[in-house]
């Protein structure tokens, strides 16, 4: 996958010279206000989540901490905590005495990521059918609609949200944990191409179909409809991951 040769991928981190503090890491960033202490944890953990995924921190690249205190207002510990967290869910990597890297995935890992998702949620969605509350059925609902607005839209990255945790509530809706732990495990380390699935128009569109239908099914309790629907969903999503990946990947060589 394409890396980048600038030190800081994350181009809103950058600011007017008068602003900005020079970091160990070779850059400069500009400061944001210090986050409220009682949110710490979770935003710092959401706001490298979304650059990661956005591709403002490309894989294989390093995260620069200083200039990531810089940019938070916080010091080291809170951000190597929420560092810990991403780990764990195999978005980046702790390197021993060397800092923190994005997770790289080789296209032959995303397929076969892809393909025990597709088997993960859709039977996540089966069982759900039987066991979710109307209330529960109700929320998911509500949620879709709020994505759909923000398709409407073109905001991508607030639709990739509500996206993300409408499949988070099927999985949920389930009732097995031995399910989501391991669904937990091995989405997080696609999170970013699941997003990037989403770059071409057509494919979008398309998603956003495929989201009513499961919505249908969840609906009418049809958990054979809905498990079909979520095998196909997760595989067209593959599909489309694959070939936006290929044409970075073939767009990078040709700018070597």
């Amino acid at each position: 996958m394409a890396t980048t040769s600038t030190p800081y991928p994350n181009q809103r981190l950058q600011g007017a010279a008068d602003q900005q503090g020079t970091s160990k890491e070779g850059g400069s960033m500009s400061r944001r206000q210090p986050i409220e202490r009682r949110t710490l944890h979770d935003e710092i953990v959401s706001s490298l989540r979304d650059m990661i995924t956005a591709d403002e921190f490309p894989p294989g690249s390093k995260l620069p901490e200083k200039s990531l205190c810089d940019h938070f207002g916080v010091s080291r510990t809170p951000l190597r905590e929420a560092f810990k967290v991403l780990a764990a869910e195999g978005i980046v990597e702790l390197l021993p005495s060397r800092g923190v890297r994005v997770t790289q995935q080789t296209l032959e890992d995303i397929e076969e990521i892809f393909e025990v998702l597709g088997v993960l949620e859709a039977l996540s969605g089966e069982l759900s059918c039987l066991r979710m509350s109307e209330a529960e059925i109700a929320r998911i609902r509500e949620l879709h609609e709020r994505m759909v607005d923000h398709f409407n839209k073109g905001e991508r990255l607030p639709y990739f949200h509500l996206n993300q945790e409408i499949h988070e509530c099927i999985m949920a809706g389930a009732g097995n944990r031995h399910l989501a732990d391991v669904y937990t495990r091995l989405s997080g380390k696609v999170r970013r191409t699941r997003y990037l699935s989403s770059l071409s128009e057509r494919r979008w569109k398309q998603a956003v179909g495929e989201h009513s239908a499961m919505i249908n099914a969840l609906e009418s309790r049809d958990g054979e409809r809905l498990f079909r629907i979520l095998r196909d969903h997760l595989k067209n999503k593959a599909d489309a991951a694959r070939a936006t990946l290929l044409a970075t990947e073939a767009e990078h060589h040709e700018t070597k």
